[in-house]
C-alpha cells in the first residue's frame, strides 16, 4: 500500500469515526426543559390580526427564531378544551385517548363525567369537594409520560393552568404536579391528592404572597383604545361583559365588579389571570428547580383566560385583541425567566391551542354571513316524540348531549328493537330539521374507513366505548349557546385552525403551509428527546423542523 494510498483511507476513517461521535451526541443530547404552552381558544389568524402590535420578546421571538408550522389543524371533531389538551401531548385523538369531551354521558354509570373528576381523590389546598381532579378518565400515555419512564422518573413534569383540565391534562399521569386555579373566595393555586397530600414550600408562599390579589385592579386596553383598529368597536350588542357594569365596554375596575362575579373569579375572566398564571410558572421554574441539570423536564402551561375573554365577549372584540397584547409580554416575561434561570439555547418551546372559536353568529347575521343558533333541548323534545310515535315505546333515548343521542340498551334488548333501525330512523329524521346539516349512525362509524372531510373528523373524535350511537352536524357558524360571545367545538376551519410554533433547542428556523395536525406535536417532541412515543400516539413526526 502506497503512502498516499495509506493517508487517504486514514482521513477516511477519521471522519467516520468523527461522524458517527458527532451523530451520538446529536442522539443522545436533549433540552434541558421542555415548556409545553397552550393558548385556550387561539385561533391562527390572532398570530397574523394582532402581529404588527406584538413586541419583539413573546410571538415574534418564537416566529423569529424557530418554526412556524401556518396550516396547523385538529383532525378530529369535537373541538373542546379536554380533548385538546389531551391530544396535544397524547399525539393521538379521543378515538383513542378517550376523553371526547369537557363533559360526556357515561352510558355505563348513567351519569355525566367530567373529563378530569376523580371522585377517588381529594383537593389539596382547598376544602371544596368540587376540586376533586386526576386525570385517570384519559386512557393512554402522555409525552412527558413518556419522558418520566424514559428518565426513570428523575426527570419532572409540571402542570399548570387556571382551568383543571388545562393542568391536569397535559401532565399526564406521572407528574409530579398539576396546579389549577381556585377562585371564589379563596384566590389559591391548589392541587390534589393524586399528586400529593400538601402543598409545595414554593406554592404555599405563592398563595400567601396577595399577587393573586393584587389583580383587583382596573383592567383598562394596553394602549390607546383608538388604534386597536384590528378589532371591531368597543360598545356593541355582541358581548357579554360583568355584572354590576351596564355596558361591556372598557375601563372595568374589577375591585369593585369583584363582589357581583364570584370573587377572584372575575380575575379568570380578564387576561390578567394569563398575568397571574404566568407569575406562577416562573415560580414554578425556580420552586422546582426545572431545568437545572441535564435530565429534561417538562412544565406545561396553559393559558386558561383567552378562553373565557373569548366566551364573553367574543372573536371580534376589544377585549380579545387587548388579551393577546398582554399575553406577548407574559411570553416575553416567561421567555427572559428561562433565559436566565434554564439558559437560552439550553431549553424548547411549542406553542399552540386546544381550539379556535367562531365570530359571534349574531355579528355574522348582521353583515348577512350564513350563522345561527340551535335550540338543542327543542330537538331533544322532538327527538323522544318522533321515537314514541315510531316504534310505540318510551325511554328509548337515554340522553341526548354534546350533538350525540345515547340509546337506551336495555330498552331495546327488552321491546326487540332492532339497533340499526333505530340509528337510520332517527338519522332520517334529523336530517329533515333546519340547520342540521348531516348525521352519522354508530353503524357507518364502524364499519367505513372515512380519510377525508368531515366524516374523517368525526370518525377520529368517535370512541367506540364512551361516544353515541348518532352524531350530528350543524350547519356552519350555527351554535347553541348564547346571543353574545364566541364558542367552539365544530369540525368548521375556525374551530380546527390552530397556531403551532416551535422554538429552541434542536428546531429549526423557517415556516411551512404543509398540513400539520395536533397529534404531531407529541411524536415531533418525542423524536427530539430520543423517547418512545405516549403509547396510543397516531400523529406524525414533523422532522422537516428539527435540525
Amino acid at each position: 500500500m502506497t503512502k498516499k494510498v495509506f493517508l487517504t483511507l486514514l482521513l477516511w476513517v477519521t471522519m467516520f469515526v468523527s461522524g458517527n461521535a458527532q451523530e451520538k451526541e446529536k442522539i443522545s443530547q436533549s433540552p434541558k426543559l421542555v415548556v409545553g404552552i397552550v393558548v385556550d381558544q387561539m385561533r391562527y389568524d390572532y398570530l397574523t390580526r394582532f402581529y404588527d402590535r406584538f413586541g419583539e420578546g413573546g410571538f415574534k421571538r418564537m416566529v423569529n427564531e424557530g418554526y412556524n408550522c401556518k396550516n396547523n389543524h385538529f383532525n378530529y371533531v369535537p373541538t373542546y378544551t379536554g380533548p385538546g389538551h389531551a391530544s396535544i401531548y397524547t399525539g393521538t385523538t379521543p378515538q383513542n385517548h378517550g376523553v371526547i369531551s369537557n363533559h360526556w354521558y357515561n352510558k355505563f354509570g348513567k351519569e355525566m363525567v367530567y373529563c378530569a373528576s376523580d371522585p377517588s381523590v381529594k383537593a389539596v389546598g382547598s376544602a371544596s369537594e368540587l376540586e376533586r381532579m386526576s386525570p385517570h378518565r384519559m386512557k393512554t400515555t402522555t409525552v412527558s409520560d413518556q419522558n418520566r419512564l424514559h428518565t426513570q422518573m428523575r426527570g419532572k413534569t409540571i402542570g399548570i393552568a387556571i382551568k383543571d383540565r388545562g393542568a391536569i391534562l397535559p401532565a399526564g399521569h406521572t407528574a409530579n404536579g398539576a396546579y389549577w386555579f381556585r377562585g371564589k373566595d379563596e384566590g389559591k393555586w391548589i392541587t390534589s391528592t393524586f399528586y400529593r397530600n400538601d402543598l409545595p414550600e414554593w406554592v404555599k408562599a405563592f398563595n400567601e404572597s396577595g399577587k393573586a390579589k393584587s389583580y383587583f385592579k382596573v383592567w383598562n386596553t394596553l394602549y390607546d383604545i383608538n388604534t386597536y383598529i384590528e378589532s371591531g368597536d368597543d360598545n356593541n350588542e355582541f358581548e357579554g361583559g360583568y355584572k354590576g357594569k351596564e355596558t361591556a365596554t372598557f375601563p372595568y375596575d374589577l375591585a369593585k365588579l369583584k363582589d357581583e362575579n364570584s370573587g377572584y373569579d372575575i380575575v379568570k375572566y380578564t387576561a390578567y389571570g394569563n398575568s397571574l398564571t404566568a407569575d406562577f410558572a416562573i415560580a414554578a421554574v425556580d420552586g422546582e428547580q426545572l431545568g437545572t441539570d441535564q435530565i429534561t423536564d417538562f412544565l406545561a402551561v396553559s393559558f386558561s383566560s383567552t378562553d373565557y375573554v373569548g366566551h364573553n365577549f367574543g372573536v371580534n372584540s376589544k377585549e380579545i385583541q387587548d388579551t393577546y397584547l398582554r399575553l406577548d409580554k407574559d411570553l416575553e416575561r416567561i421567555f427572559k425567566a428561562l433565559d436566565q434561570k434554564v439558559g437560552k439555547g439550553h431549553y424548547t418551546v411549542f406553542l399552540t391551542a386546544d381550539h379556535g372559536a367562531v365570530h359571534v353568529p349574531s355579528y355574522l347575521k348582521s353583515i348577512k354571513i350564513p350563522a345561527g343558533y340551535f335550540d338543542k333541548d327543542a330537538l331533544k323534545t322532538k327527538v323522544e316524540t318522533f321515537v314514541k310515535s315510531t316504534f310505540k315505546v318510551d325511554s328509548l333515548i337515554e340522553n341526548m348531549s354534546n350533538n350525540q343521542v345515547f340509546f337506551s340498551y336495555e330498552v331495546l334488548t327488552k321491546k326487540g328493537i332492532n339497533t340499526e333501525d333505530l340509528q337510520k330512523a332517527i338519522a332520517h329524521f334529523l336530517l329533515q330539521e333546519d340547520q342540521i346539516d348531516k348525521v352519522f349512525t354508530r353503524k357507518q362509524l364502524e364499519s367505513t374507513n372515512y380519510t377525508s372531510g368531515i366524516a374523517a373528523l368525526i370518525q377520529k373524535g368517535f370512541n367506540q366505548k364512551r361516544s353515541g350511537d348518532v352524531i350530528i352536524v350543524l350547519d356552519p357558524a350555527t351554535i347553541a349557546y348564547s346571543k353574545t360571545g364566541s364558542t367552539h367545538g365544530s369540525g368548521l376551519t375556525y374551530d380546527t385552525h390552530a397556531p403551532l410554533l416551535f422554538f429552541g433547542q434542536g428546531i429549526k428556523k423557517g415556516s411551512t403551509t404543509q398540513k400539520t395536525h395536533i397529534p404531531d406535536i407529541a411524536p415531533t417532541i418525542s423524536a427530539l428527546l430520543g423517547i418512545t412515543f405516549p403509547n396510543g400516539a397516531t400523529g406524525e413526526v414533523l422532522s422537516f423542523l428539527l435540525e
